[in-house]
């Protein structure tokens, strides 16, 4: 463990690269930067695909003009109408063409003085979860 160089940057990497959950990174035009190996079993899309891509990709087309509009806001004044703590839960898209339900939250990246360069998000399936709450929901409503 000695010989272990506690570098924060190859540390920050390595569980960028290694975590099961989805982190994509799009710059201020909403363009795919950084696409991680847990997007690409979540969404299908492999590196090479989703990169210089715009969210477009994983996002349902009724949901796009909310989204876009959020997105907009976050990039003007870079702060977020929710919480840096907070769930969010979205329906998203699939190479496939599949829907999966999706709960994730987002950070900015910002530049040296202090402007958006890129919005981040970290994102897991809750399909399973999301599914058995509306079964149980219409059991109750039957």
């Amino acid at each position: 463990m000695d010989d272990f160089a506690w570098d924060a940057d190859e540390l920050g990497l390595q569980i960028a690269r290694h975590t099961p959950e989805a982190i994509i990174i799009a710059d201020r035009a909403g363009v795919i930067r950084y696409w991680n190996g847990g997007a690409r079993k979540l969404f299908g899309f492999t590196t090479q695909e989703a990169l210089g891509q715009t969210l477009d990709i994983i996002i349902p087309e009724k949901h796009r003009r909310a989204h876009w509009a959020g997105w907009e806001s976050v990039v003007r004044t870079g702060k977020s109408r929710y919480q840096a703590d907070e769930l969010l839960a979205v329906p998203g898209l699939r190479k496939d063409g599949s829907r999966i339900s999706l709960e994730f939250s987002i950070f900015s990246i910002a530049d040296r003085y202090g402007d958006t360069i890129a919005i981040g998000a970290t994102l897991r399936d809750v399909s399973h979860h999301f599914n058995k709450i509306k079964e149980l929901a219409a059991r109750l409503n039957a």
